[in-house]
């Protein structure tokens, strides 16, 4: 009986057991491969970071290797700029000290060459404190290579500032040459063969050579107004087109001063023909008009013109100096040159202004010019030539040199506008001066007079 529980039982026992094993074998199975699977995570988690740490730290290497590269060449090109600076001026020292660097620099780029190659770096103590200083190294090299740049600067604009300074004391020579040389010829002195003229020994000669004096004159007072309207902003062009209103060709852009001489010839020897130019107050005697004339020729020949102004202020000369600078300096144009009109509305003279010297001289040259024509007997007559006129060498004489008149074409030459009216005393014609130019068919003739056109 118990045998036979005894084997009832055993199988069932037996399966229980085999069951529960199964499940235990199972479960086991199942915690073991947890187990392994999280190793196995962990393993692969730290190879990932020990890649990324390997790579951050090759970038942190090349970083520092190429820092120190331009380091490097950032203090060659500061070593080189204080080379060239110290070779001028020459400066031993400073050579030798820039040479050994260079030697340097490039001894470090050689040895960070070699390091890239074989791969093998060494920096002390980190390569981030190695970016640091190889960026703090470049930093001062700029700095070093700016200063030398700014030294070069200053000391071009030095040498630039004392090539001004030099040019300008030139410049300041050259005027004090030109106002000593337009002082002598301005002087009285420069009439000395004009001294102790008398009615006898009056000849055309004498005419002439004060004729020469007024032309020079008159183109100094020309060259100084040009002057000043240019500094002053005047444009020459419309003012030219103003004074000659017919479209002149002109050869060259400077012969257009040839226009505003003519126009102060113009002026200055409008009513040349009358006994006192347009002053009909002035009494003139009845007898012994040459000699009167020559009288005041040879009062004022030896005199400056601005003295004999203020001594003699109501004179027919100081008339004639009044109303000419009147219609040669406009008022708009003397306030543009020199701020103000203060003497002009008072009725005087500029007291000191260069262009009313000059303009005194030449109204002095032209009034003895004046005084020597009415000397003669019969009195020396004024001309000038009509624009489109034939030109003629009998009465007319080129104000451009005869050169390039004749290169400028081959076709008959006209006459463009006087620039210095002609004279004839007696038998003898000076010849006027006129500016030559292709114009439309001649129509004006030799006039006697001179007068506006």
């Amino acid at each position: 009986m118990d045998s036979v529980k005894h084997s009832a039982v055993t199988p069932h026992k037996s399966k229980l057991a085999r069951t529960l094993s199964k499940i235990l074998r199972v479960k086991s199975m199942t915690g073991v491969a947890e187990v392994d699977g999280l190793k196995n995570v962990k393993v692969d988690d730290n190879l990932n970071h020990e890649e990324e740490d390997e790579e951050l730290k090759k970038k942190v290497v090349t970083e520092a290797l190429l820092s120190k590269v331009f380091a490097s060449i950032s203090t060659l090109k500061a070593s080189y700029a204080q080379l060239q600076h110290a070779e001028s001026p020459y400066d031993r020292d400073g050579i030798q000290d820039a040479d050994k660097l260079i030697i340097s620099e490039l001894k470090t780029l050689a040895e960070l060459k070699q390091c890239w190659f074989k791969k093998k770096f060494n920096f002390d103590p980190s390569p981030e404190v190695a970016i640091v200083a190889a960026e703090l190294k470049e930093l001062k090299s700029n700095i070093i290579t700016h200063k030398i740049v700014g030294k070069k600067l200053e000391s071009k604009s030095l040498l630039k500032d004392s090539e001004l300074m030099f040019l300008k004391e030139k410049l300041e020579e050259a005027n004090e040459q030109n106002k000593l040389i337009e002082r002598r010829l301005n002087q009285s002195g420069s009439l000395s063969s004009l001294d102790n003229l008398h009615i006898l020994g009056l000849s055309p000669t004498h005419f002439i050579s004060a004729l020469r004096h007024t032309v020079k004159s008159i183109r100094s007072f020309v060259k100084l107004l040009v002057y000043e309207m240019r500094s002053a902003g005047w444009d020459i062009d419309a003012s030219v087109n103003a004074i000659i209103k017919e479209n002149v060709v002109y050869r060259k852009e400077d012969h257009k001063c040839f226009a505003i001489e003519s126009f102060v010839c113009r002026e200055m020897f409008d009513s040349f023909n009358l006994p006192n130019f347009d002053n009909h107050n002035d009494s003139l005697p009845d007898k012994n008009k040459t000699q009167f004339f020559l009288g005041r020729f040879n009062e004022l020949k030896s005199v400056n013109a601005k003295e004999f102004l203020a001594l003699k202020p109501k004179s027919p000369f100081a008339i004639f100096c009044w109303v000419k600078y009147s219609r040669l300096v406009h008022s708009n144009m003397e306030a543009s040159f020199f701020g103000d009109m203060k003497q002009r509305n008072v009725g005087e003279f500029p007291d000191d202004n260069n262009l009313f010297t000059s303009f005194a001289e030449m109204a002095k040259r032209v009034w003895l010019l004046h005084c020597l024509a009415f000397s003669f007997e019969p009195q020396a007559e004024i001309f000038q030539i009509g624009k489109g006129c034939r030109f003629s060498d009998v009465y007319m004489e080129s104000v451009v040199n005869d050169e390039e008149v004749a290169q400028a074409d081959e076709l008959e030459q006209q006459v463009a506008f006087t620039v210095v009216p002609g004279f004839k005393i007696g038998k003898t014609v000076l010849q006027c001066q006129v500016y030559l130019s292709q114009l439309s068919q001649p129509q004006a003739q030799v006039k006697r007079k001179m007068s506006l056109p």
